[in-house]
């Protein structure tokens, strides 16, 4: 089932803690002052003393305005230091199954936004599925479902859902965030397309890397003169192994932004 559709505070709240305290002045502003400006601002002898009236009459809801909006922004605030607390606390793989569903959304929204995208929490997913979050990073959406399921692997049924909501909501790419594993048909119908699937151990990887200031995990890196261009974007490419099979392949350097790949040559 679906989260509630949000109100205008949650919007608020779901936002940086300081564009909370700007919309609280402008709200107050507005209501306070605007309304009745207008009014008087009209030119007719019954509208400009009606509009002087309707300011001070409207105070008390110009100050509610602004410290509700005060509040939402607090909320944000609160929600940004619980998502650092969270990422900067995983440690392994057992601090990522003990949260609660809610909380590793959060960790993996926190995850996006230390790799400099900005996260949006849709709503429209939950502890059963749906999209939990779109990013964005250089005017591309991406559709984000986090799945923490410890017992199960994702499937290629949960891939074929996601990888079709793309044209609807106008995104570049799907990621799909699990806990466990992927089946191995998940990962064959992901194969050439946009679709990224990130394990437990892909996400534990990138929440160190941002632990350590930023600093990607080591590659295994070949000779310049051998190593291959990527197919897709052009760019250099890194010798790594299939998680499956241990077969070696060329991997692009920009993953997850490009999924180029490479057969190696013996």
């Amino acid at each position: 089932m679906g989260r509630r559709r949000k109100s205008g505070l949650d919007e608020v709240a779901s936002s940086p803690w300081p564009v909370g305290i700007v919309a609280g002045i402008l709200a107050f502003l507005l209501i306070r002052y605007g309304v009745g400006t207008w009014f008087s601002a009209a030119g007719s002898s019954l509208l400009g003393p009606l509009g002087q009236q309707i300011g001070g009459t409207l105070a008390p809801l110009a100050w509610f305005a602004m410290l509700a909006c005060w509040i939402a922004a607090g909320v944000s605030w609160l929600r940004a230091k619980q998502r650092r607390r969270l990422h900067d606390t995983r440690s392994d793989l057992d601090s990522l199954a003990d949260i609660s569903w809610r909380e590793f959304e959060m960790l993996v929204g926190e995850s996006f936004r230390r790799q400099g995208y900005e996260v949006a929490e849709t709503g429209l997913g939950g502890k059963d599925g749906g999209i939990d979050l779109i990013v964005s990073k250089s005017g591309r959406r991406e559709l984000v479902q986090c799945k923490q399921w410890k017992r199960r692997q994702v499937g290629a049924a949960t891939v074929r859902e996601m990888w079709g909501l793309v044209d609807h909501h106008g995104a570049a790419a799907v990621h799909i965030v699990s806990l466990g594993d992927f089946t191995p048909d998940a990962a064959r119908f992901a194969e050439g397309k946009l679709i990224h699937l990130v394990t437990g151990r892909d996400l534990l990887e990138r929440i160190r890397a941002a632990q350590a200031g930023g600093r990607p995990a080591p590659t295994q890196a070949a000779p310049a003169s051998d190593t291959p261009s990527c197919p897709v974007c052009a760019g250099a490419m890194a010798l790594r192994h299939n998680r499956h099979t241990r077969q070696p392949f060329w991997g692009c350097t920009r993953f997850p932004q490009c999924k180029g790949t490479t057969a190696v040559s013996f």
